[in-house]
């Protein structure tokens, strides 16, 4: 592990111990999602630190009561900074000073200023979620909903609307499908989603966000909210609401946090209410300072749910050097031949990983890991001389078997010595490097086979689906699978230029060639394309990923992390997503340790760079950032007062909370009802509990305590709150 503290905020919530939270705050089931996914356990704490913070803020600053002023949350928000101490600097305050003039107005007019500053406070009631890319963001925003409604049943936090937002159709499409999903596998609750354009309507059919059956959810894409109303924009003042949002922010965080006004927006809509932001790449300060559970792509490979990443020595600099064509020169010919050396150091290195899978497969079963994949994620597609189309030259050349074996010495040669010595290895390395004596013997026809699914050499030739204009596959004539897929905005100009003269055949039946790659049906080695990888799409397969003038300057941090994070998933068995030294023995097949040394290759992510220096860059700030606040936040900083729970529940703090007025309304309730059955239909109360519930009514000194206790208002929150303690508190138990 590297040692880095956690960032501000999620050091507080680790000194709450969930135990001690009150019964009305208590969550059963953190790990379920639906029948096909449970939540892993650093997704359960991500929703835990949620819940946590929630506590603190509607309960513990200032207990949350029905119909309470705005000057409620001004009073939560003070005390909230206070717990942050001197980690909350002012240089968290926006100086008015330095913001565009329509940025300053739209503070002004919502937030209060003094000395042209607005204070941090008026922003800190939010959360962050910083977790790498392919770690199940999604599957946390969507049971993060589950729990506000559960809190808004019990009245412990406010019947906020609810609006989740993300920048991009496939992403909201994503949320969509998780919470079909999620739906399908609760009988009990539904998500109801609707455009936040039907915000008036759904208001006037629904008033209520929550009810016994479920939620509504509006949601939208996060770069349509502004001030002023078109097409698709629209200004988010018609849907305000005094700012009392629930904002789920989904990779919605677009633009430097001072200079966007959406941004800024966000926070208004939420001023009232509490902002969850869900990134892989925060930047901001006062987002790093706010994360409230912090697992990011360094934590999340030293937790052994990602793959080791390498990054190699050698760069894709020849591809950056290549202007326009013009006449062949001893430097335009040195540019290729380097050209093909990097391309080739690229493709033997996936064929020495598919080697390896093959030992594994024969000597333990088809079933562990997964047939690797090489990702090349290129800058520029249809420009004249675009990066992916010096690729696929090489590409051509290389099928062809226009190799010299001095050349093909030299790039196994100096492959097998950066491999030894030039590779860096980010965060931790594995403890053993993987075998290179199968690399150092692999021979032309070996890796034409296990990259091309090819005995000999031959030329390119194209599939298309007519039905679909983003991909084309290519195989070998001499081959009778598809090796490579490229997969990008429109291939109609690919089709008519940089494919002109090579065949091309329509396949009509099966499903598309990327929908494949996850299936096991899949022959694809490699995916090609530009950034249409970064987000919405998972997979155990890469292994390795070479970026083509991706990533050259400094500000390409967000997009380096996003696919980078697209490669690191690992499956050593099915079901099992870490890696194998991760694993208990017993889920292991027991062949598995007679391969242990060819597990080392499924088990890395290697990268290659034009620009090494940036990509190293950007990977080392993320360790850098975790040090600096940690510096920032030492432990005087973190307070806290008194009465947070910092140990084991105690007896009294076991007893159910209730008022001595609503413990006689309950009393006078049940007694009313005078049928047990009436208990189970109106509150799904089971016999047990009801028994229980009796019990506790005969004997309130060992079932209630009146300390502390909230008001519920509500009957049917009060019976709601006293079925999860029942859940919580006596299990497994007899009365």
């Amino acid at each position: 592990m590297s040692g880095l503290k956690p960032a501000p905020l999620s050091s507080l919530l680790e000194t709450i111990h969930l135990d001690a939270l009150p019964p009305a705050w208590s969550v059963q089931d953190w790990h379920i999602f639906s029948r096909q996914k449970s939540l892993w356990d650093y997704q359960q704490a991500a929703l835990q630190q949620a819940l946590k913070l929630l506590w603190l803020y509607y309960q513990q600053a200032v207990d949350y009561r029905p119909g309470e002023p705005d000057e409620a949350n001004a009073r939560r928000k003070q005390a909230l900074l206070e717990r942050y101490g001197e980690a909350a600097t002012e240089k968290l305050d926006f100086d008015l000073h330095k913001l565009r003039r329509d940025i300053r107005h739209l503070l002004q007019h919502y937030f209060p200023a003094e000395h042209q500053r607005v204070a941090f406070r008026h922003v800190i009631n939010r959360m962050g979620f910083w977790m790498a890319t392919g770690s199940g963001k999604t599957l946390v925003l969507v049971k993060l909903l589950e729990i506000l409604w559960r809190l808004m049943q019990r009245g412990e936090v406010p019947p906020n609307d609810v609006l989740v937002l993300s920048c991009r159709d496939d992403l909201l499409q994503q949320i969509r499908a998780h919470v079909d999903e999620f739906n399908a596998s609760h009988p009990e609750l539904t998500l109801r989603l609707f455009d936040l354009r039907e915000y008036p309507d759904r208001k006037r059919e629904i008033p209520e966000p929550a009810d016994d059956s479920g939620m509504t959810v509006f949601v939208y894409r996060s770069d349509n909210l502004g001030e002023e109303h078109k097409e698709k924009i629209v200004d988010f003042r018609n849907y305000d609401n005094g700012g009392r949002w629930f904002v789920l922010l989904d990779e919605a965080h677009k633009g430097d946090r001072e200079d966007s006004k959406r941004q800024h927006i966000y926070s208004i809509l939420a001023r009232n209410g509490f902002l969850f932001n869900f990134s892989a790449t925060f930047t901001d300060p006062r987002d790093i300072l706010t994360t409230a559970f912090d697992f990011n792509l360094a934590r999340f490979i030293e937790a052994g749910y990602g793959k080791h990443i390498a990054v190699m020595g050698s760069e894709f600099e020849p591809f950056r050097r290549t202007g326009k064509k013009s006449p062949e020169t001893v430097e335009s010919v040195t540019t290729q031949l380097e050209k093909k050396k990097m391309v080739l150091s690229a493709l033997v290195l996936l064929a020495a990983i598919q080697q390896a899978r093959e030992r594994i497969q024969a000597a333990v079963s088809e079933t562990v890991y997964h047939p690797p994949l090489m990702l090349v994620l290129v800058n520029s597609v249809n420009v004249e001389q675009a990066d992916l189309k010096q690729f696929f030259e090489v590409l051509v050349e290389v099928a062809r078997g226009e190799i010299s074996p001095a050349l093909w010495q030299e790039v196994r040669f100096r492959l097998v010595e950066e491999l030894r010595s030039g590779v860096q290895w980010m965060f931790e390395r594995p403890q053993q490097d993987p075998p290179l004596a199968a690399l150092a013997d692999m021979d032309y026809h070996a890796m034409l086979e296990r990259v091309f699914h090819a005995r000999r050499p031959g030329s390119i030739e194209a599939l298309i689906r007519p039905s679909n204009r983003q991909e084309i596959a290519l195989k070998l004539k001499t081959a009778s699978r598809p090796f490579a897929l490229i997969r990008i905005g429109d291939i109609s100009e690919w089709l008519q230029n940089e494919l002109a003269g090579y065949e091309i055949s329509e396949v009509m039946n099966g499903e598309a060639f990327f929908d494949q790659l996850n299936t096991g049906r899949s022959d694809i080695r490699l995916l090609m394309g530009s950034r249409s990888f970064y987000e919405g799409w998972d997979s155990n397969r890469p292994n390795v990923i070479t970026f083509i003038n991706i990533g050259v300057g400094a500000d390409a941090r967000k997009f380096l992390l996003q696919a980078i994070g697209r490669g690191v998933r690992i499956e050593p068995v099915p079901g099992h997503r870490r890696r194998k030294a991760f694993l208990p023995p017993e889920v292991l097949p027991a062949a598995l340790n007679s391969v242990s040394a060819e597990s080392r290759w499924l088990e890395s992510l290697f990268l290659f760079a034009t620009n090494r220096a940036t990509l190293l860059q950007v990977l080392r700030h993320l360790g850098e950032e975790k040090r600096r606040l940690s510096r920032s936040a030492s432990q005087p900083a973190i307070s806290r007062s008194p009465e947070t729970p910092v140990a084991t529940p105690s007896k009294e703090a076991r007893r159910f909370p209730i008022r001595e007025d609503e413990l006689r309304l309950l009393r006078q309730y049940v007694h009313d009802l005078a049928d047990d059955r009436l208990l189970m239909a109106l509150f799904q109360l089971t016999p047990l509990q009801i028994q229980r519930l009796h019990t506790c009514l005969q004997r309130p000194s060992d079932c209630f305590t009146h300390e502390n206790a909230p008001v519920y208002g509500k009957v049917s929150v009060l019976m709601h709150a006293l079925k999860f303690y029942f859940q919580l508190n006596h299990s497994g138990h007899r009365s």
